[in-house]
C-alpha cells in the first residue's frame, strides 16, 4: 500500500491571497489545487500563476465541470493544469472529452451518485474519484463515519484512486488506516494554521505513521 499524497486546496477568494497561502506551504505538499472558489473568482490566471511558481508540482484545476468538458479541460491544460475535476452528474461524453485534454481527470462525488455510475466511469477510462464530506454538511454537524469508510473501500476495490476531503484535520487521518487512499486533500486545516508549513509537515508525518511507502 503506497503512502497517500498530500494536496492543498486553495479555496481563497482572491489570487493575491492564494499566492500568500501557497508561498507558505508549496514546497511541503505534493499537489496544488486551484480550488473552485478561486477558479470562479480569478479564472485560469490562478492556474497560470501556480504553474509559474511551482513548475515541477502537480497542479489541479478544481472546476467541477458539468458541461463542455473538452473546452474547459483544454483551457485548464493550456494554463498549466495537470489534472481537472468534473462533477459526478456530468455525462460520460463530457467526461471523455475532458479526459482527452488533461493528464488526468477526477470525478467529484456529490449528491446521489451510485456504484453503477462508478462502474460506467471506470468503463469510460476514468481512474480518479474524490470522496467528499462537503463544507455545508460539516457545518450542519455531519462527521466522517463507517458509512463513508465503506464507500471509500468499495471504490478502491473497484480500482479507483480515491482522494478524500472535507474538514480533514491531522487527527482525522487515523480513521482511514488500512485504506489505500490516494490523496488527502486539506484546505483550511493547513492554510489557516498559525504556521501553515509546519501544519503541512505534521499532516505528512501523520500519514507516514499509518501508511508505508
Amino acid at each position: 500500500m503506497s503512502r497517500p499524497l498530500l494536496q492543498i486546496a486553495l479555496d481563497n477568494n482572491t489570487l493575491s491571497d492564494a499566492i500568500r497561502s501557497i508561498s507558505q506551504v508549496g514546497n511541503e505538499v505534493d499537489v496544488i489545487e486551484a480550488g473552485t472558489i478561486l477558479c470562479l473568482a480569478e479564472g485560469m490566471e490562478a492556474v497560470r500563476c501556480l504553474r509559474a511558481l511551482y513548475p515541477s508540482k502537480t497542479i489541479l484545476a478544481d472546476t467541477k465541470c458539468a458541461d463542455a468538458g473538452g473546452t474547459v479541460a483544454k483551457n485548464c491544460a493550456d494554463a498549466g493544469a495537470d489534472w481537472m475535476t468534473v462533477i459526478c452528474s456530468a455525462t460520460i461524453p463530457t467526461m471523455k472529452a475532458a479526459l482527452k485534454e488533461v493528464a488526468d481527470l477526477q470525478v467529484e462525488l456529490y449528491g446521489d451518485w451510485t456504484f453503477e455510475h462508478a462502474k460506467q466511469w471506470k468503463e469510460a477510462g476514468l481512474s480518479q474519484v474524490v470522496y467528499h464530506q462537503s463544507r455545508d454538511a460539516l457545518l450542519a454537524g455531519e462527521t466522517w463515519g463507517e458509512k463513508d469508510l465503506n464507500k471509500i473501500k468499495k471504490l478502491v476495490e473497484m480500482g479507483f484512486k480515491v482522494s478524500v476531503t472535507g474538514g480533514l484535520e491531522k487527527e482525522t487521518l487515523k480513521l482511514f488506516k488500512g485504506i489505500n487512499v490516494y490523496t488527502f486533500i486539506a484546505g483550511r486545516g493547513i492554510r489557516e494554521a498559525s504556521d501553515p508549513a509546519q501544519a503541512a509537515r505534521e499532516f505528512k508525518e501523520e500519514i507516514a505513521k499509518y501508511w508505508d511507502e
